[in-house]
């Protein structure tokens, strides 16, 4: 179904708040409903939104928002599709498929990383495609849908673009699938989740994409194109850059580990589990060795563990004490601690108006990365340790760390202010701020880190 609404009001279509609208807003729930669209007629430019989580708009928007409101995929067949229709299935030297299936005819696209499916009328439809064989296929909700995977040790699953990205994150948890829980609770929907490549604690999209559905414009096709394909890097893809405006993402099918693949080791993360799951931990949280931590006790002197073992073993939250029973640390487990610490440092922008992170976290060379450390040693003691990550050869430092040392934690202009518990949010604090009031603190921040730090700043928050 397609509804259309002119001059219609984007305030709570976005979660900064900012009292916008668009000409027409398009709500499209089903991927085959854009066939019946003519977007050449449609007020332009066009601008395919998803949970309005992670944009800025500027100003009242003059053409046409589109978003895609499914949140439900029915079984979609076994992924290597030798399916009843006898299509041959080539995947070719980079795993692309074009195959035009309403004649056998066998097409391969493989230069272009994309698969097209034609089918009959020139759209892929796999509802019923195929028999549900019981253990092959089976729907777990409403809105999420699981295929098989050849490897046994992961799953695929195929999630609709309208659907709430952690919901899918909430759903993985409780199957016990690993890869999303330290994305928990990231604002969004799965579709733009493809686009921005969002990431948290040490995880990113792309570590779990298998596949982007999508709705190719200049082709009036429906695509399949491999995460491998789609030029992932630190919260961009070819969709934000080469691929601007040419597809609109329907679906995602994600690759989940059904063996325990635990990231605890980034922003907290095993300190917050620690504290979270045991009684009290140890100062410093000391390592026994490489691969285990002792991070707490509990009356009597038993020393508790978490421990990832060798590569593949559960991790486990034990006691050394002889012959008690270890607890496997979970998914679900991960997330919940995910969570505690995003809502104790994030705003909820049901309540505070806001983007989420509003800018990158810069990497710079380590070279740089010295000269910030004497900046840093100089206004807070030789002893001070700037907070950083090491990428490869060069450094990445957090993005707060510099703002809330130049003074800004907390700072105000008009209604935008630059949130008191994490200074790489900027918040609609009053419920009235401007675009023009975000624009100016953004930038008043930007040029000040510039000034100190001889870094630039770039905004995450897309600004429409």
């Amino acid at each position: 179904m397609v509804t259309r609404h002119e001059t219609y009001d984007l305030s709570q279509r976005n979660t900064f708040g900012m009292k916008v609208s668009c000409r027409l807003y398009v709500e499209v729930t089903e991927p085959e409903d854009l066939l019946t669209l003519d977007f050449s007629s449609l007020p332009q430019p066009l601008f395919v939104m998803g949970g309005g989580s992670n944009l800025l708009f500027t100003r009242d928007f003059p053409g046409t928002v589109l978003h895609m409101g499914n949140r439900f995929l029915h079984p979609s067949g076994v992924r290597n599709d030798s399916r009843a229709t006898g299509v041959r299935n080539d995947s070719g030297a980079t795993g692309v498929r074009n195959d035009s299936r309403a004649t056998g005819a066998r097409n391969d696209s493989r230069a272009t990383g994309v698969r097209n499916d034609s089918g009959a009328t020139g759209v892929r439809n796999d509802k019923g495609a195929l028999p549900v064989v019981p253990g092959d296929i089976s729907v777990i909700s409403s809105v999420i849908s699981v295929v098989p995977s050849e490897a046994k040790e992961s799953l695929s699953v195929r999630v609709a673009a309208g659907v709430v990205f952690d919901d899918f994150c909430a759903w993985a948890a409780s199957e016990g699938l690993w890869g999303p829980e330290n994305l928990s609770l990231i604002p969004g929907e799965v579709g733009a989740s493809a686009v921005q490549n969002i990431g948290a604690y040490g995880v990113e999209a792309k570590d779990i994409i298998d596949t982007v559905h999508a709705f190719d414009l200049s082709t009036r096709t429906f695509v399949d194109i491999p995460g491998v394909d789609c030029g992932y890097g630190y919260r961009t893809s070819l969709f934000k850059t080469d691929w601007k405006g040419r597809y609109i993402i329907t679906a995602v099918t994600f690759r989940l580990s059904t063996v325990p693949q635990p990231k605890l080791d980034y922003g907290g993360v095993r300190k917050a589990l620690e504290a979270r799951f045991l009684d009290s931990a140890l100062p410093g949280s000391a390592r026994n060795d490489k691969n285990t931590s002792v991070i707490s006790t509990k009356a009597g002197g038993d020393a508790f563990v978490i421990s990832t073992k060798a590569e593949g073993d559960s991790p486990v939250i034990s006691t050394k004490a002889e012959g008690c029973v270890e607890k496997s640390v979970t998914p679900q487990m991960i997330r919940d601690t995910i969570i505690a610490i995003r809502e104790k440092k994030l705003p909820d922008p049901k309540v505070i108006g806001s983007a989420g992170s509003f800018f990158c976290n810069p990497v710079i060379e380590r070279a740089h990365f010295e000269r910030i450390v004497a900046i840093a040693k100089a206004e807070n003691g030789p002893d001070y340790e700037v907070p950083h990550y090491d990428v490869g050869e060069r450094v990445k430092v957090p993005a707060a760390w510099m703002i809330d040392q130049c003074g800004f934690k907390g700072a105000r202009l008009g209604g935008a202010q630059v949130y008191p518990n994490q200074p790489l949010v900027i918040v609609n604090a009053t419920g009235e701020a401007t675009p023009e009031e975000i624009i100016a603190l953004e930038q008043r921040v930007i040029g000040t880190i510039r000034d100190k730090y001889g870094i630039e700043l770039h905004p995450e928050v897309e600004h429409v």
